[in-house]
């Protein structure tokens, strides 16, 4: 990059999602599976259709966000935004919501207007219900209560025919596996609140040894913020989330040595070989200098204008006002002049008077006020166009002096002609001299240094924004040495790099510069990229449900969900691993068991003798080993 580049903020407004109609491929011979890409940044919906005619990329991309504004007072009620429908996040932030808690979806009224939208803009002709199959991406580990929940969403509130859940990284996994790859690896998910860690052995998902970092790039994002609002105080509110995001997205990178690549930051031919220039929008009208004095006396003269027009209209509202007034003085004093004296009287009190001759002195004073705001009224429109130019001052003619003034008074007056002649030039030097002192785009520049790569510094040292979380590195190293020395050897031919995190440059080099430190000596090692880490999970989940489309495996149908409960996953390739509730039995009562409370019941002390509560009777009852 040339020294010295400055970048411009984008601040990207979203386009509103448009109301598709789906081609008729999606519906016959029978309605094709949705699938749904449920992220916690960013939902991807898309039909999942072997026909070429329909497209294989997800037509729904929008953030994982809603806001219901209140509504004006008297007007309109509430109304709801979703994804891209926001145009701008920044005015409304207080306002979004989001139905994830970290990366699992909690809020399902929220959940409910995600796929109101998804619907909705896709065409579904849901008359009452969604008859297309869905495919859903869910977290690693899901809770059950999460998928009971959403089950219960899709299945009564949509009366989808069947349902599929998937982890989005091993879809992403199982869509970049090539010939050679092989069935088992370690993936690393690195995405908007969540980083995870998960261990494949022989194509199938370990849970028991899958760990989550509570950092991505929402945090990330947080933290540049604070960094450079305490770096530039006065752009407070310009440093929003939504460009720290872009600076995230566009500027950022991941270093191979972090310690040693803060010691080249040190270097000031590094730093202004390097640094991002990042310019706030502002406006050029705050600078009075740049006006040339043509624009300056044409600025004056509207600014008169406006002046008299403003100073006309208050002396006509004025003159208006004391009219009024002295035609109820003078109204008052026709009572008075008509010997009506009671009414006289009541209108002096309404007054705030106390004779009729404080009333003619008002009369009088309000007469002289009037007949002045006349004149001044006829004197503006008399002289209405004002000369503004700053002209200099007549100076009197001196030739009638010229004769009598002696030799000394020349001599005088030649004497301070250099000093007069040196002040002039010294007044306009300020005029061209302040122009270059104060640059205001400069002013309105973020440089970019050490923070493009402190920000995804945190996926590695957490510690850094004070959490007491391991890294990608300790917490990858804690896998493998959850396993023998066989299978690590087997896990780390394949590290997997999918999720959203994964699109800063050099994290490939970073993951293998940690593995080489961390392997035995003369070990092998491989490191995959995902080809798309955004897309990839969203593609492999359309790809397995082509596949799947006219199979069980996978499937949970309704009869299913009303069978098992909402909690119920049939596992598959990608999906997470079921662990049903298991709730103890409890163990029936036997006749040894019962027969004490028996007796305390009938009150003796023999645990084998009944008291009937009817007769008082006791009847003796022999016991098993009898």
């Amino acid at each position: 990059m040339a020294a010295g580049r400055v970048f411009a903020f984008r601040d990207a407004r979203w386009a509103p999602d448009p109301v598709l109609a789906p081609s008729a491929a999606v519906r016959s011979p029978q309605p094709v599976p949705l699938v749904i890409d449920n992220g916690s940044f960013q939902t991807r919906a898309g039909w999942a259709a072997a026909d070429p005619s329909v497209p294989a990329e997800p037509l729904l991309r929008f953030r994982s966000l809603a806001a219901r504004s209140r509504g004006a007072r008297g007007g309109a009620g509430a109304e709801t935004q979703v994804g891209n429908d926001l145009g701008s996040p920044e005015p409304l932030r207080w306002l979004l919501r989001s139905p994830f808690d970290r990366n699992v979806p909690v809020q399902l009224e929220l959940q409910e207007l995600l796929f109101d939208h998804v619907f909705q803009r896709l065409g579904v002709a849901s008359q009452g219900c969604v008859d297309h199959p869905i495919v859903l991406t869910e977290a690693v580990c899901n809770p059950l209560y999460s998928r009971q929940m959403m089950s219960e969403l899709l299945f009564e509130c949509y009366q989808v025919p069947k349902v599929s859940y998937g982890v989005d990284s091993l879809y992403s996994f199982y869509h970049n596996r090539r010939q050679n790859w092989p069935c088992s690896g370690l993936v690393i998910s690195s995405g908007y609140q969540c980083t995870h860690i998960l261990p494949v052995l022989e194509g199938r998902l370990d849970a028991k040894n899958c760990k989550r970092i509570n950092l991505g790039g929402c945090q990330a994002a947080v933290y540049l913020q604070r960094l450079l609002q305490l770096k530039y105080p006065g752009h407070f509110a310009a440093i929003t989330l939504s460009r720290m995001e872009e600076i995230l997205h566009e500027h950022s990178y991941i270093a191979e040595d972090y310690t040693e690549e803060l010691q080249k930051w040190r270097s000031p031919e590094y730093y202004e070989n390097n640094v991002h220039k990042m310019q706030l929008p502002f406006s050029n009208k705050l600078l009075g200098s740049t006006l040339t004095s043509e624009e300056k006396q044409e600025r004056r003269q509207q600014q008169l204008r406006r002046l008299q027009e403003l100073n006309a209209r208050r002396r006509e509202e004025k003159l208006q006002l004391d009219q009024e007034r002295l035609d109820r003085l003078l109204y008052v004093q026709e009572l008075l002049e008509d010997g009506q004296m009671d009414q006289f009287h009541k209108a002096l009190v309404e007054l705030n008077m106390d004779s009729a001759e404080e009333l003619q002195s008002y009369i009088n004073k309000l007469s002289l006020a009037i007949e002045q705001t006349k004149q001044k009224i006829l004197q503006a429109e008399v002289n209405i166009e004002v000369d503004v130019v700053d002209s200099k001052p007549e100076t009197p003619d001196l030739d009638p002096l010229s004769s009598e003034q002696s030799l000394e008074d020349v001599e005088s007056i030649n004497e301070f002609e250099p000093l007069f002649a040196e002040e002039q030039p010294e007044a306009e030097k300020p005029v061209a001299a302040v122009q270059p002192v104060f640059n205001l785009a400069e002013y309105h520049q973020l440089f970019l240094g050490t923070e493009r790569i402190r920000a995804p510094e945190i996926i590695f040292q957490p510690s850094l924004i004070g959490e007491d979380q391991t890294g990608i590195a300790e917490t990858m190293q804690y896998v493998l040495e959850r396993y023998s020395k066989e299978q690590q050897a087997l896990l780390v031919q394949n590290v997997f790099l999918t999720g959203g995190n994964a699109m800063y440059p050099g994290l490939k080099a970073r993951v293998q510069k940690e593995l080489l430190e961390m392997r035995p000596f003369q070990s092998s090692f491989q490191v995959h990229l995902a080809s798309s880490p955004i897309l990839d999970a969203w593609h492999g989940a359309r790809d397995w449900a082509v596949e799947h489309m006219t199979r069980e495996e996978g499937w949970i149908t309704r009869k299913d969900y009303e069978e098992k409960g909402g909690e119920y996953l049939k596992e598959h390739c990608a999906s997470n691993v079921y662990v049903p509730i298991r709730l103890p039995k409890q163990a029936p009562r036997t006749t040894e068991a019962l027969a004490p409370s028996r007796a305390l019941a009938a009150g003796t002390g023999n645990p084998w003798s009944l008291r009937s509560a009817r007769s008082g009777n006791t009847t003796s009852v022999r016991s098993p080993g009898d």
